[in-house]
Formats: structure tokens, sequence, C-alpha cells
């Protein structure tokens, strides 16, 4: 055998890719497959299971072929994934009974408004840390029951088996000899219970889930058997299982309290380790488990912006800025200073701390001198002020966390514009820190199954592998961020729907 590899299968909701990795971090090969998006109604996303297997399969072949390498030399198999999406299968047959229904779909909301409208919420909240809202899996279970002729007869008699895209990876890699799920994901189903880092019998019960459908719970970096060998060959040890958002978190090293991370894609999730400390959040934020690792849970706060890169994005589509993402920084940069152009982009309504789905985008603030540079500059402004307020609940609810040193640690498509992230530092007055490599994601899978398959001793030898990063730091006037700063709150109000503002 030669150098321990680790092998990263990352499951997101636009793709699935599997990197090989080195025991430095360093990544040998990617091999990627796009993923389908089905939209059968307004406010409904699916993804086919089965589309998403045959994915897997495809992509861990590519990478080792490739590589070149003997699937031997290959310690484990770490798996991340899209975390609240979720599928029912038949135990025997290993067919779905419906399509995945994904994180996105809105379908259920009536049901999470008529928990919140009985008073539900709060009971809720100190569970499972997560508030009513169809974006978690439970009520998606539910619904799959109910909406599939038999399903729950056929739930009670043991024939069907429930998992969010993980589970349903490993039961499927396994060849259906282990049905797991891991405490970050399990924590995003508004089932688990936090303290007791299992299911919850309250939250079954209240959502109408029977517990003989869930998987095991387990550590974050556990042994979740290994793959049949027909797939690469050999047998391969699966030793590892992590939320997306929770593995770019170990990707980028954060694994002390007070270390935090922003990953800005189409939205941007942002996590703040808090440790063994799990706070109750008063700012309408999300507490999740971090990890668990050898039996001990660490916490973390979460907040959700709904639109970040998208709004670069609608700066092409929608007012026909063409030259994508470079093209829209440039004209930026010729904004007139202290332009005064405030650009809300809730397209898709806001995300934490506000929580108000009906709230809907607006640009404030145009004079007769406003153009295309302000409005883009603005629009670039808009990821650093909701970043800026999340930061601000963070340290409301977690005053712990931060002191002298504190630093956000960023990645995803955005993290690569010099001009934003100097607007981000700029905006929040925080120091950010970039890395080189942006696949914090599938690192921090690999480096989870690392630690389980004995190639890193330690958590803190893991998280050290992370890339090499660089630190930008503010350099504005306060007297001008404040300004910035007051436009901001400002707007947030005037696009707010009227029951929730």
């Amino acid at each position: 055998m030669g150098e321990p590899l680790l092998l990263a299968l990352d499951q997101g909701t636009t793709s699935t890719r599997a990197i090989l990795f080195d025991r430095g971090g360093k990544p040998l090969i990617t091999a990627s497959r796009p993923l389908r998006q089905a939209y059968p109604q307004d406010g409904w996303v699916e993804h086919d299971a089965e589309e998403i297997y045959a994915a897997c399969i495809a992509v861990l072949r590519e990478a080792v072929e490739t590589s070149g390498r003997d699937v031997a030399d290959i310690a484990a198999i770490g798996v991340t994934n899209q975390r609240e999406t979720v599928v029912i299968w038949d135990k025997e047959t290993g067919r779905p009974i419906h399509p995945a229904i994904v994180w996105q779909d809105r379908r259920t909301a009536s049901v999470c408004d008529a928990l919140r409208e009985t008073g539900h919420e709060p009971e809720v909240s100190q569970i499972t840390g997560l508030l009513l809202d169809p974006y978690f899996s439970g009520t998606k279970i539910a619904w799959m029951l109910d909406a599939v002729p038999g399903a729950r007869e056929r739930a009670a008699a043991g024939q069907l088996l429930v998992g969010t895209m993980d589970s349903w990876v490993v039961w499927r890699l396994t060849g259906g000899a282990v049905h797991a799920t891991d405490a970050t994901n399990a924590s995003r189903t508004l089932l688990f219970d936090l303290e007791g880092q299992d299911w919850s019998a309250q939250m079954l019960t209240l959502l109408n889930v029977p517990k003989v459908l869930l998987p095991k719970v387990l550590d974050t970096a556990d042994d979740y058997g290994q793959t049949t060998a027909d797939i690469l060959g050999r047998s391969v040890p699966i030793r590892a299982v992590v939320g997306d958002q929770q593995s770019a978190l170990m990707g980028q090293g954060c694994i002390h309290p007070g270390e935090m991370k922003a990953t800005y894609g189409t939205g941007c999730f942002m996590l703040l380790n808090t440790g063994t400390t799990r706070p109750i959040s008063r700012a309408r934020l999300l507490t999740t488990v971090a990890a668990r690792v050898n039996g001990q849970t660490s916490y973390a706060l979460e907040g959700s912006i709904f639109v970040a890169g998208a709004a670069i994005q609608w700066l092409g589509e929608g007012l026909s800025i063409s030259g994508g993402p470079q093209a829209a920084e440039a004209l930026a940069r010729l904004a007139k200073p202290d332009h005064g152009v405030v650009v809300v982009p809730a397209f898709t309504g806001l995300g934490a701390p506000w929580w108000d789905a009906d709230a809907r985008g607006a640009i404030l603030g145009l004079t007769r001198d406003s153009g295309l540079p302000e409005i883009a500059a603005a629009t670039f402004d808009a990821g650093a002020f909701q970043t800026h307020d999340l930061i601000d609940a963070m340290r409301a609810d977690a005053p712990d966390c931060f002191g002298e040193g504190s630093e956000l640690r960023i990645d995803g498509g955005m993290a690569n514009s010099d001009y934003f992230v100097q607007r981000l530092t700029d905006l929040t007055d925080v120091p950010v820190r970039r890395s080189e490599f942006h696949e914090m994601t599938a690192l921090g899978a690999a480096l989870f199954a690392g630690l389980a398959a004995g190639v890193y001793s330690s958590l803190e030898e893991a998280a050290a592998v992370r890339p090499t990063s660089k630190q930008i730091r503010p350099n504005i006037d306060p007297t001008e961020r404040q300004s910035a700063l007051a436009r901001w709150a400002d707007a947030v109000p005037r696009v707010r729907s009227r029951q929730n503002a």
C-alpha cells in the first residue's frame, strides 16, 4: 500500500462529486455529475433518488480510475450531503416510494403555519434548536406518508425506511447493510433532541412520523460499514457522514468555540462554533450540531442568507450586465463613492434573522445620477450587510465566542471576488480569511473520515490540514461604515411583509 488516500463523496443540490485527497489535504482528482431539479408545482422541488445514487457510483469510479491509484490505498470514504432533502424507500426492493423532496421545497408551509399558530414553536425550538419551517425534513416525511397510498400501513409493518441523502447513499453503497445517519444531519430534521442526542419521542408524535422508519444516529466520524466490492473492485470503509455546511466548517478548521465560517454560493450559510455550549437563540438563529466525535457533541449557531451569489447572477440576467461576475465586479468598481443606493435582494424572502418568506426585493436611494455601477456596487454590498446582521445576531446569542482574534473564514463562489471580500470586511468590521482552495465541503468529509480511519490521531491534527489562507482586514473610515449600515437598516423594513415587519 502507498500513502493513505481519502475519498470524499459530496452529494449536493445541483451536482454530485467525488474528490480524492492525499493525507495533506491536497485534492488529486475531481469527478462531477450535474443533478436535475424537478418542479412539479409552484414551490415544490424534487430530485430523483435513483439518479443521485447512479451519479454517486459514476463519480466514485471515475475519480479512482482517473487517479491511477490502487483502491487499496483509499483509507476511507467520507460522505457529505445536502442536508434536509429526504426520501422514503422500500426496505426489500430498495425502490423509493416517491421522489426525494428537496430542502428548498415549500409544500408543507401550511402544516408549519398551523403548528406555529397553535403555539408549538417554542417547544420545537427548545427540543430541536430549529424553527417551524418546511425547510426541514420532518414535515416532508409526514407528507409523503400521507400522500402515497398505503405508505403509513407499510411503514407500521416495518417495510419502509427513510433518510436524508447521506442515509440513502450509505444504505445503497453498503448493499443495504447500514441504515444510519450522523448527528449533524439528524439535527436538521425537526425530529432530533439536541440535549438527548437521539430521536425525540415528543417531536415524532407532533409530526406523526413513526420511529421505525428512521436511521440509527452515529457520530460524525464513525463506522458506516463498507462499500460492496462491485462498486470499486474491492470494499472500501465508509468512516464519516456529515451535513454539507458542518463539513465546510471542518474544512475551514473551525473546531474551537468562536471560530466561524461563511459559504457564499447561491445563498450563504454561516456557522459559528459554540463548542459544548448549546445556545438558545433569541435572535431566531438555528442551533445545530457542528460535529459529534468520540461521543462528544459540539454545537453551532447557524444563519442563512437566501440570496448571495444569486444576486450577482441577477445583475447579468435581470439587468443585462454581460460578462459574468467579473464584469459585474468591474462595473461596481466604477460606482461613485457614498452613492447612497441600497439593494435588498429579497427575491425569495429574507432569511435569518428576519425569517420573512413574504419579503420582496427592492432598489432604494436612487437619484438622477444613479446608474448601473451604483446598482452593481449595492448588490455586492447586500451580501456584506446581511453577513453583518448575522454576526450581530450571533454576538448577541453567544457573546463569549467573540474576542480580540475573531475572524470570518469564507469560501464559495463570491469569495473569488477581491472587491466583495474587501467590502465584506469593511462593512462587518471583522477580518476575513480566504482560503486558496474552495472545496471545503468535500475536504471536511475527507478529514472526518481520516480521523475515524486513524489517518489522523486527533481532531486538531485533522483540522490543521486546512489549506493556506490570507487574511483581509477592514480599510474603511468608521464613519463611512456607520453611514452605510444606517442606510441598510432603514431599507430592510421597507421590504418586509406587513405581518412580519
